[in-house]
This record gives C-alpha cells, sequence and structure tokens, in this order.
C-alpha cells in the first residue's frame, strides 16, 4: 500500500474489485501451485491487505517491510515450504499458463533458480520466479546490499557460479511490452484491457496480446517506463564497490 509511485496501487479500484483480487484469482487458477499466500508488511497501512485476505479466505503472513527477502523467508519457514513461487501483486495480468510453464521448466531438472526475469522477453508484468528453499535460506543468511534484502531474489540469480539458474524465454521478445502497476498509466491501461474482456479474469496473455494487435494504440498509454525501475532505484542505495553485475 506504501508505494511511492502509486499509493494504495495493490487494492486499487478495478471494475468495482480491488486489484489483489484479480491477481489472487489469476495465481490461483495455476494447476502447479499447491498454495497461494500474500506476504505483506507489518505496517498499518497494510492492514488493509491483511482485512481483505481475512474477508477472501485468503492465507496472509506479515513480516519486515523492506526487508521483503526476510518477509519470503519468514513466509517460508512459516508455511513449511519446499519451493517457493514468487509473483508480484501489481501485475494483475500474470498468466497461470505462464506460471505452469516455468513451475515445470523447474521441475524439469535440478535448479535452484528459474524464471523468466533473468534475461527478460516476457511483458513486464508475467514475472514469475521459482525458488529452492535452500537457496532462499542462503540469500537470506548471506545477503547483505539493501536491493537485495528489498527485491527477493538478486542475490541468487546474480550468482551463477554458487546457484543452478535457467532462464525461460520465449520468441518473439515481447520485453518492451508494459502489463505491470507501477504508475497512474498502467492502472490505466490495465483498467482498458479488462474492461474489454468484462472484468473476467480469465483471458490469457495471448488474448491481451491479440487484442494489442488490433488496438495498438492501448499500448501507447504506458509506454516509456524503464523496466524495473524500483530495482535500479533501490541500486543506487548499495554501498559502492565491487558487485556482480548481470550482462
Amino acid at each position: 500500500m506504501g508505494s511511492s509511485r502509486l499509493p494504495g496501487k495493490v487494492l486499487a479500484d478495478l471494475g468495482g474489485k480491488p486489484m489483489l483480487s484479480y491477481v489472487v484469482g489469476r495465481a490461483r487458477a495455476a494447476r502447479r501451485l499447491d498454495t497461494l499466500i500474500v506476504a505483506t508488511s507489518t505496517a498499518d497501512a497494510d492492514d488493509a491487505i491483511a482485512a481483505w485476505c481475512a474477508s477472501a479466505e485468503v492465507p496472509c503472513f506479515r513480516g519486515d517491510e523492506n526487508d521483503v527477502l526476510a518477509r519470503y523467508h519468514a513466509a517460508a519457514e512459516a508455511h513449511g515450504l519446499d519451493v517457493i513461487v514468487r509473483l508480484t501483486a501489481d501485475c494483475p495480468l500474470l498468466d497461470p499458463g505462464v506460471i505452469d510453464h516455468i513451475v515445470e521448466e523447474y521441475l524439469s531438472g535440478e535448479f535452484d533458480y528459474v524464471s523468466n526475469t533473468i534475461s527478460p522477453t516476457y511483458p513486464d508484468g508475467l514475472d514469475t520466479e521459482v525458488v529452492r528453499r535452500s537457496a532462499l535460506d542462503r540469500a537470506w543468511r548471506e545477503a547483505t546490499l539493501p536491493s537485495e534484502r528489498e527485491h527477493v531474489t538478486p542475490y541468487i540469480w546474480k550468482r551463477p557460479e554458487t546457484f543452478r539458474l535457467r532462464n525461460v524465454a520465449r520468441t518473439p521478445d515481447l520485453s518492451h511490452l508494459r502489463w505491470t502497476v507501477d504508475e497512474p498509466q498502467d492502472l490505466e491501461f490495465v483498467r482498458r484491457i479488462y474492461s474489454h474482456f468484462g472484468f473476467s479474469p480469465a483471458f490469457s496473455a495471448e488474448e491481451v496480446l491479440a487484442l494489442l494487435g488490433r488496438e495498438p494504440s492501448a499500448s501507447d498509454i504506458n509506454a516509456g517506463f524503464q523496466r524495473n525501475e524500483g530495482y535500479e532505484r533501490s541500486r543506487q542505495s548499495d554501498p559502492r564497490g565491487p558487485q556482480v553485475e548481470l550482462e
């Protein structure tokens, strides 16, 4: 709820329902997820999220507001999770089929971390990360940079020499498309997409792509914003000195 660019975005109105309800509904449609937990903070502003979860009978875990890695670790520990799928609540167009595909890639080998975000080729807003519990435990113990604590997984994906990583790519590359919600224009874009489908959460990413093919001007609504701007801003608070970079 404390987003600096769009305060209260997680519960923003989307066709008469909070945006979070669509995120939860779409995530629950994934076949490869055993349980879904909303991991929010203990900040007073996030009482509203906890209240919505209670009313919707969605498991909710509350932890540190800024050390999100610690929050994830504590949630995984509290629920006895061996594998964690990280989805972000500002992505109301996330696709159950994409989630299942990334999880299936994880299950296909002995990986510590599998995602479609190391080298992005999916629209921003379909991000899915799968993390082995032992890798999350190690990141929680060893990560020290503010950006690593705030964004949960950088400590892992920046270290291919330590962790067994896999990036899932798609063709053609659609990483220029922005389907996440960080700015008022993003919310306007998402509302336009949902209004087309009658605010039903059942439509797929491929149907959104088909719509944008017919109405390319829709993508102009929120064009021009930097992908992963929040992470890049967080990196600016990291201590200067030798750092691991990913090309």
